[in-house]
């Protein structure tokens, strides 16, 4: 099972842009699929982007079409979430999350968990 360590969250004004890392390390990455997903205080998990174990396939949440893209580097086996134009709603702790085979929207899905950056966007 990957293990997995989130990193590049922060405060940052509205309108601003922070780009999320998470570094994977513990099993072969290149099998893996790749999710993130971000949790606002008193609301549940929700689903942001999400990437294919060969970097060919994307989804992502309506809220961050046009602003955020998910990217990889299996050489650095790495994951990348970019933000920009970001808003005070997009305040929330980011997971980043890994699962076998292919990838999905559904958090209940994905069996490896990062601890979670701190995102947070001032008005």
């Amino acid at each position: 099972q990957v293990q997995l360590v989130e990193s590049g969250g922060g405060l940052v004004q509205a309108g601003g842009s922070l780009r999320l890392s998470c570094a994977a390390s513990g099993a072969i990455f290149t099998g893996y699929s790749v999710g993130w997903f971000r949790q606002a205080p008193g609301k549940e998990r929700e689903f942001v982007a999400a990437m294919s174990w060969t970097g060919t396939w994307t989804a992502n949440a309506e809220f961050a079409k046009g602003r955020f893209t998910i990217s990889r580097d299996n050489g650095k086996n790495t994951v990348y979430l970019q933000m920009n134009s970001l808003k005070p709603e997009d305040t929330a702790v980011y997971y980043c999350a890994a699962r076998l085979y292919e990838y999905t929207v559904n958090a209940d899905d994905y069996n490896s968990w990062g601890q979670g950056t701190q995102v947070t966007v001032s008005s």
